[in-house]
């Protein structure tokens, strides 16, 4: 459950800040482009957003035994 819970965690971050972005996008007008820097990518949001799912995904099947030895040794 806990693997299910960081991604939707992260994909909640990030969802949020794509709509932030369009909201400022909205605000500004007609020099949106040059805010949000997508260099004329129409899928820019999806592909942020499917980069931080593979981010934690990854980094939940990478690095566990990393953070184990970390946490081990802060206790002892």
């Amino acid at each position: 459950m806990l693997f299910f819970l960081v991604v939707s965690v992260c994909l909640a971050f990030s969802a949020s800040y794509e709509f932030l972005e369009w909201t400022a996008a909205v605000a500004i007008g007609s020099d949106a482009d040059a805010f949000l820097g997508t260099q004329g990518d129409i899928w820019d949001s999806h592909w942020d957003v499917l980069m931080a799912t593979v981010g934690a995904v990854v980094a939940q099947l990478m690095l566990p035994g990393w953070h184990d030895r970390q946490l081990k040794r802060f206790v002892e």
